[in-house]
């Protein structure tokens, strides 16, 4: 057991018919067991069983019941059997170190109380800060390479939405070479925010990447963790398919990954996120109004930033059939994106560098 997971474990004994499932109800009320965790089909008279929760509240009481379903021979129908009632408690979250808040693409963030981490569906740690809003959390997710943690990304995740506001992370061919692993990842629940926060797509839209899959095809060893995290479920939000992203945005997707830096003096930071500046829902969902992309080069010498330059991209959720992402009326400032989307992006910056970088339209490329 962890801050965010569990195994539980049941045993039967007994059975006279055949037993076809074994598991979990389980929830945060005795009253109300609403969630199940399948286990697997028994195998005769007795055994053992188990089964893992995720994307759990740290610090939080949880209630379980194990069940097995048998076939009844005498009533010649299935009988769910079930044992008692028990609970346990995650722990508390453990105080970690807040610097990765501090990299140079993350966005200001105002947290509250301590972090927490624990691992990786897939790599090796996610860490999670509170922040102001008692709707949104910040997590970062790492993976080992070569026996190095790499962080991967961090993203900005609200209850309301059931998206990331905004995902930044590093762009270096160096850092993240590309071994073509390809798609090796499906889509799952993100193990650092709680399940009700999450949404697995909605009617009429595509899963909408923010950090591509494509931009992270390193193997890991033969793991390609760095892949799999991109299809957590709190690495998309509906996205409109045709013209927009098969088109303008795999474009400017495409771009960005094709004009990556490879020399030890340059790397490109992204922040890419949302807008809801309209109140349209699919499936109760809210759906964003826009798509955005920041982008901020800086250049490096003898360890220390000595130049930045920056542009932005935005979008309108709708099919664009016919137009280029380089088209001037996609084009912004790092400025103007932030006065509508109300965050400080690429807050660690060096001032004096940020400024003009940020009021920048200019093509990086």
């Amino acid at each position: 057991m962890s801050t965010a997971s569990a195994t539980l474990s049941g045993s039967y004994s007994g059975a006279t018919g055949q037993v076809i499932q074994t598991g979990f109800l389980w929830g945060t009320s005795q009253s109300a067991l609403s969630n199940e965790a399948y286990a697997d089909s028994g195998n005769g008279a007795g055994g053992s069983f188990s089964a893992s929760l995720s994307s759990l509240q740290a610090s939080t009481t949880y209630y379980y019941q194990a069940f097995v379903t048998e076939f009844d021979q005498s009533q010649n129908k299935y009988v769910d059997r079930f044992g008692d009632v028990r609970s346990f408690t995650t722990s508390a979250p453990a105080s970690v170190a807040k610097g990765y808040l501090g990299c140079y693409e993350v966005p200001a963030v105002s947290t509250s109380g301590t972090g927490d981490y624990g691992d990786e569906t897939h790599g090796y740690r996610w860490y999670r800060w509170e922040t102001s809003s008692q709707n949104q959390k910040v997590v970062t997710h790492t993976y080992k390479d070569g026996g190095k943690q790499v962080r991967n990304y961090t993203c900005l995740v609200d209850k309301t939405k059931k998206a990331p506001l905004w995902n930044a992370f590093v762009m270096h061919s160096g850092l993240y070479p590309d071994d073509n692993v390809g798609r090796s990842g499906s889509w799952k629940e993100d193990p650092a925010i709680p399940s009700g926060w999450q949404q697995s797509g909605v009617s009429g839209y595509s899963r909408g990447h923010m950090l591509a899959s494509n931009y992270r095809q390193n193997k890991n060893g033969s793991e390609s963790d760095s892949n799999k995290q991109t299809f957590y479920y709190t690495n998309q939000a509906p996205q409109y398919q045709t013209g927009f992203n098969d088109g303008v945005w795999n474009s400017m997707e495409l771009a960005i990954k094709a004009n990556t830096p490879s020399s030890s003096s340059d790397t490109l930071y992204v922040v890419v996120g949302v807008l809801y500046e309209t109140s349209k829902t699919s499936d109760g969902i809210p759906v964003p109004s826009h798509f955005y992309t920041c982008l901020m080069k800086c250049h490096f010498s003898s360890g220390a930033m000595t130049g930045a330059s920056g542009c932005a991209y935005i979008f309108t959720n709708e099919s664009h059939s016919g137009d280029k992402y380089t088209d001037s009326k996609f084009r912004s400032s790092i400025d103007a994106i932030e006065e509508r989307a109300g965050f400080d992006f690429f807050a660690n910056v060096p001032q004096s560098l940020q400024t003009a970088a940020e009021a920048q339209t200019a093509s990086l490329w």
